[in-house]
This record gives structure tokens, C-alpha cells and sequence, in this order.
């Protein structure tokens, strides 16, 4: 195990305990293509690739990941067009809470 996973283990715990589901999903809402958007925020993508794959237009996903950076529910690691997401932890599909 490498000391990144380990982190990111860390983080998904204490996002939990710091903002449980419930409270995330009142940030993001209901729409599937923003949780869609939301579980796309993995580290590994960057905003067009989530705005492609999750079928936003991108400057209303810039809008709204700007409002999850606000809330704390999901982090900017780099910048410019090396910049990606990350979310405190996925959320299951709506239909599996």
C-alpha cells in the first residue's frame, strides 16, 4: 500500500465524519448529472473531462464545482490546465441511498 492510498483513505473517513452523505448531497442535489460530475472528482480528472463525461456544459460546471470548492465538499490540487478535483468521497447513485 502506498502512502497516497493511505491518504486518501484518511481523507474519505474524516470527510464522513466532517460532512456526511446527506449533507453533501443538499450541496450538490439530485440531478444523476451532478452526482455523476460530482464522483468524477477523483484526482485523475480534469474540469472538461468531468463536464464531457457527466454531459455538463462546462462554464455551469465551473460555476458549480467553484461551489463545492466553497463548501468544502471538493478540492482544487494544481492549477491551470493541470488543475483537478477532488470530492471528500463518492456518493452512491440516488436510487441507492
Amino acid at each position: 500500500m502506498e502512502l497516497t492510498d493511505i491518504l486518501e483513505c484518511a481523507l474519505q473517513v474524516m470527510g464522513r465524519i466532517a460532512m456526511p452523505p446527506e449533507k453533501i448531497r443538499e450541496v450538490i442535489g439530485n440531478r444523476t448529472k451532478h452526482i455523476k460530475a460530482y464522483n468524477l472528482c477523483d484526482g485523475t480528472n480534469t474540469l472538461s473531462d468531468i463536464a464531457k463525461k457527466a454531459r455538463i456544459d462546462q462554464g455551469n460546471l465551473s460555476r458549480t464545482t467553484r461551489r463545492w470548492i466553497e463548501h468544502g465538499i471538493v478540492f482544487s490540487i494544481g492549477e491551470g490546465r493541470e488543475g483537478r478535483l477532488l470530492h471528500l468521497y463518492p456518493l452512491p447513485k440516488k436510487e441507492q441511498l
